[in-house]
């Protein structure tokens, strides 16, 4: 028991410092600038490395850009295709409307890649007269820079929980195995309680059974002495009889 509980206190433990490790990450986020090819066109854009699985990134992803830019998200095909698999990742909005960067309506073409290295989320916006850059739309670029900042603070945050919401169902799991095992060892406590009375039970019973036998001992040699007063009497009687007897026929 005492061991399971240090398990899970280091557990909590270890994803307390998991924790401090991923805001530390989101904090340090750099945001840079990057040529990334979508469907045969290279294009500049921003791009921010997430030290996370690019799986729960990419559905992060997803969900942040239909949140922020209000229209509909087109995400890559999940057919078993050629021109599938080359959308993998890619994830585009027409008409999006993100006031915080621009009031004009923009298209959003982004990617969300795995690496060694982490998961890239790269986008690039096309605002009609001008594409994001860092020289050309200072403004905007600053304000696109801090939205996926803010993505990955979001995404560490996220994450943090559900590991949080595992520690949770361990610690769950673990107390319903300490409540089993306490009630296991109350379970064993009145068996060997009951064992124990059992064990008097069965003892004062031998004694009572050897004092039954000394008493039928005694009884066998009682009855032995009375079976020979009887037999002693028996004869007497006998003798008794035959001298009657003779009397009777000297009478005659």
């Amino acid at each position: 028991m005492k061991v399971k509980r240090t398990h899970v206190k280091a557990a909590l433990l270890l994803l307390v410092l998991w924790g401090a490790v991923s805001t530390a990450w989101a904090q340090r986020s750099t945001v840079d600038e990057a040529e990334v090819e979508i469907n045969g066109i290279t294009r500049k854009g921003q791009r921010i490395m997430i030290q996370l699985d690019s799986k729960l990134v990419e559905k992060a992803w997803s969900s942040y850009l239909k949140e922020k830019s209000g229209g509909t998200v087109k995400g890559p095909s999940i057919l078993p295709t050629p021109k599938a698999q080359a959308s993998k990742g890619i994830y585009t909005v027409e008409k999006a409307k993100i006031d915080t960067i621009t009031s004009n309506p923009m298209r959003i073409m982004s990617k969300v890649e795995g690496s060694e290295q982490g998961t890239m989320v790269w986008w690039t916006l096309d605002m009609g007269n001008a594409y994001l850059s860092k020289k050309e739309t200072q403004k905007e670029w600053e304000r696109g820079e801090a939205m996926l900042q803010q993505f990955a603070r979001n995404v560490y945050k996220q994450d943090v929980h559900n590991q949080i919401s595992d520690a949770e169902k361990v610690l769950a799991n673990s107390q319903s195995e300490a409540d089993r095992v306490a009630r296991q060892a109350e379970e064993i406590q009145n068996k060997i309680a009951k064992n124990q009375q059992k064990k008097l039970e069965l003892e004062a019973a031998l004694v009572a059974n050897a004092q039954e036998l000394e008493q039928l001992n005694r009884d066998v040699e009682t009855n032995l002495k009375q079976q020979e007063a009887a037999k002693q009497e028996v004869e007497n009687m006998r003798k008794a009889v035959e001298i009657v007897k003779a009397k009777m026929d000297k009478i005659n």
